[in-house]
């Protein structure tokens, strides 16, 4: 796993629009999160810039534009993301995760039957 800083909450925003695009410039992610977030585009150039500086994300210049794309694949952040939530939340058990989450009925029958389905799946590769 790549080692990167945290992203925060904010930097996530911005990260969903990158990730669904090879390339974009900053008018272009600003345009996306108009509808999904009320921030100015200075706010949103400042994520931009912050990405930037920890080397999640690069850019390329295209004219006057700079094109930024995501140095981190989507898939791999969200791994470091999970793993990183439920050390913090749960000391590291999955387990507990998914107790409470049931426990809460945060989980349906349908989604419990599909766990189930994956965790034997999983088990079968490892024997």
């Amino acid at each position: 796993m790549h080692d990167f800083p945290k992203i925060s909450n904010a930097e996530w925003e911005v990260m969903k629009v990158i990730w669904n695009h090879p390339e974009i410039n900053s008018v272009n992610i600003i345009h996306e999160l108009q509808d999904k977030v009320e921030w100015k585009p200075p706010t949103i150039k400042s994520l931009i810039n912050r990405l930037l500086n920890k080397n999640i994300i690069g850019f390329k210049k295209s004219g006057n534009e700079y094109l930024y794309f995501s140095l981190i694949p989507k898939d791999e952040c969200i791994k470091i993301e999970s793993k990183s939530f439920i050390n913090k939340v749960f000391s590291g058990s999955i387990k507990s995760m998914l107790l409470t989450f049931i426990e809460s009925k945060e989980i349906s029958e349908r989604d419990i039957e599909d766990l189930k389905n994956i965790l034997k799946q999983s088990s079968q590769k490892k024997g």
